[in-house]
């Protein structure tokens, strides 16, 4: 299976990839309503676990400077992921990720909003080039929020999976054990956790 191809989601090129999709259908007159309602959700990053629930990973954005920040996310913030299991000894457990784009589509028709992500470095140790992530640094995950006349949708696109062997042995070990479970099928399964609970606007 080849993955799907969508304005704002990095081209496919080696690695590992998922495309993670979920839908709802509305009724017509309600569904820019909605949509406002899940934008919201969207952009709150800060409550992706409390939407998700306890088993899912924690979700905490921060600004450039690597200051804790409880707004909407902007280009080249950063996001720290709390992931449940051994995290990154280097970062204090966490793994991070930058924000590299933001996009906004419109026409007559439809609606979209996508938000990439690259894995990086530890925003909070200056001192440090280190990615602090278990995918290298050219992997990305692109989340997708859409509205057409019929459905809305939320999606996650992971691109370019590969495990980041820049690390010391361990993390090494590490990296290579979290990155094999993701490209395997459990990230997707998180990441279904997450557009469903997006989707969940009753």
């Amino acid at each position: 299976m080849s993955p799907k191809t969508f304005k704002g989601v990095p081209t496919q090129k080696f690695g590992g990839f998922h495309d993670t999709e979920s839908r709802i259908l509305f009724k017509q007159e309600l569904i820019p309503l909605k949509f406002e309602i899940l934008r919201e959700r969207f952009f709150s990053i800060n409550k992706w676990k409390e939407y998700s629930g306890e088993a899912f990973a924690a979700f905490k954005l921060y600004d450039f400077n690597g200051h804790p920040v409880d707004r909407e996310p902007q280009k080249g913030d950063f996001i720290r992921i709390d992931i449940p299991g051994p995290g990154e000894p280097e970062a204090k457990g966490y793994d991070w990720v930058e924000i590299t784009d933001i996009c906004f589509y419109q026409d007559s028709f439809s609606e979209s909003i996508s938000m990439t992500c690259r894995p990086s470095r530890n925003p909070e140790n200056k001192k440090s080039r280190h990615v602090a992530h278990f995918y290298s640094s050219a992997s990305s995950s692109t989340f997708m929020i859409s509205r057409n006349p019929a459905h809305l949708k939320a999606a996650v696109y992971g691109r370019n999976e590969r495990p980041n062997f820049n690390a010391n042995f361990f993390n090494v070990i590490r990296n290579l054990a979290t990155a094999a479970g993701g490209m395997a099928g459990a990230a997707k399964i998180q990441w279904k956790q997450l557009t469903d609970s997006f989707l969940d606007l009753d």
